[in-house]
């Protein structure tokens, strides 16, 4: 009996020896969604930033959004990645040059090179819903809290 409790105890060991020794390091970049808080970025009154918007619609109405509000197309709001919540942003359609006020209540967009989501509403106002998607600049007016 000892002499079998012996066999295996060497043959788990080694069978542990000859396993890979896989070390895992933590990325140096982290992309989680966590880590894109409106305090990564440093944002001020009169900012202009450029860049690609799109909208959303039918699909999130009555949804919540990510500072709880009820999403509500017809409202004029829209979603950031990084600007605080309750900041109000000019929005221009750089095709056009039609304007519109939104107030930042969500996160996003999350698709591509985009800066921007715009609720239908107010992608309505600057003629945007048309071609879906479209550059932008957008002024800061007033910052939200953070």
């Amino acid at each position: 009996m000892a002499k079998t409790l012996i066999l295996i105890f060497m043959f788990l060991f080694a069978l542990q020896a000859c396993s890979a020794n896989v070390q895992y390091r933590k990325s140096r970049k982290d992309t989680s969604v966590s880590n894109r808080t409106p305090n990564s970025r440093k944002y001020y009154v009169g900012q202009v930033l450029t860049g690609m918007s799109s909208y959303y619609g039918k699909k999130f109405h009555g949804r919540k959004t990510s500072n709880g509000d009820m999403f509500d197309m017809y409202k004029l709001t829209a979603a950031h990645r990084f600007l605080p919540f309750n900041t109000i942003v000019e929005v221009t359609n750089l095709a056009n040059g039609r304007s519109v006020r939104v107030r930042v209540n969500d996160r996003g967009p999350f698709v591509g090179n985009r800066i921007l989501d715009l609720s239908y509403a107010a992608a309505r106002k600057i003629g945007l819903t048309g071609a879906g998607v479209g550059k932008v600049q957008i002024r800061i007016i007033r910052l939200g809290e953070k």
